[in-house]
């Protein structure tokens, strides 16, 4: 049989980023710090990766393992905070996943 036969798997990430054209997806991206801290219910957790000064946010009903070195793959899209009549750019991350 001639030709490539290969199978399409289409990933979360694929997925989400058909439906949501603002969304950016990173992969292999390595964490050099990643800060949790409580508010209220949630953990909100901030993480720093390699080459990037924006943070990247997310938040978790439970405390997360600390990412510190580890390779993670992101699903985010940026947008801007106000602080202290100042605006920030931060990443929203709607996914992270271990590498």
């Amino acid at each position: 049989m001639k030709g490539d036969c290969r199978l399409i798997v289409k990933t979360d990430a694929d997925k989400l980023l058909k439906k949501h054209d603002k969304l950016v997806h990173s992969e292999m991206k390595k964490v050099t710090s990643h800060v949790q801290r409580s508010k209220g219910e949630w953990f909100i957790n901030t993480v720093m990766v390699e080459g990037c000064e924006v943070p990247f946010k997310y938040k978790r009903k439970q405390k997360y393992k600390n990412l510190k070195g580890a390779r993670v793959n992101l699903t985010y899209y940026p947008t801007v905070e106000k602080a202290g009549g100042l605006d920030f750019e931060v990443m929203n991350v709607v996914r992270i996943k271990v590498a």
